[in-house]
């Protein structure tokens, strides 16, 4: 039997709701919930060699850059991001925008986000980027050039 989770984490203006983490799949894959307000500031472009990501659009529209072509992903709107592709995104609409996003296999789990919360709490001004870095790469992303 799988039950779901609601452990909510902010980072900055994003809210993260985990909805299925990898114990509870059996590492298979885990789902979260992301919000992200108009012009807020998100994750540099990155990649992760060891799991997809699959995005549906649930609220407003994201901006993502994927491999360098952008797509608008709008509620009822899938986006793929296989493993290894660079990608990020931004919300350029005028209110909160909101996705879930499944990651297979379910490598990726609240405590990735949580020590980026972490680093951008702890900053008095602007995050600094090595340290989100080395929690990026600790977690299996690896920041774009």
């Amino acid at each position: 039997m799988m039950t779901t989770t609601n452990d909510v984490i902010r980072i900055g203006a994003l809210t993260i709701r985990f909805l299925l983490d990898a114990e509870t799949s059996a590492r298979a894959l885990t789902a979260f919930e992301f919000n992200v307000p108009s012009q807020a500031r998100v994750m540099a472009a990155h990649s992760h060699d060891g799991y997809d990501e699959t995005v549906y659009g649930v609220v407003g529209t994201l901006t993502w850059t994927v491999d360098g072509e952008e797509v608008q992903v709008a509620p009822g709107e899938v986006l793929f991001i296989p493993r290894g592709v660079v990608h990020k995104f931004e919300n350029r609409g005028d209110g909160d925008a909101t996705a879930y996003a499944v990651v297979t296999p379910g490598i990726l789990g609240p405590d990735f986000f949580r020590e980026i919360a972490a680093v951008v709490d702890a900053a008095a001004g602007p995050p600094d980027p090595a340290a989100i870095g080395e929690v990026m790469r600790r977690h299996g992303l690896t920041p774009a050039q």
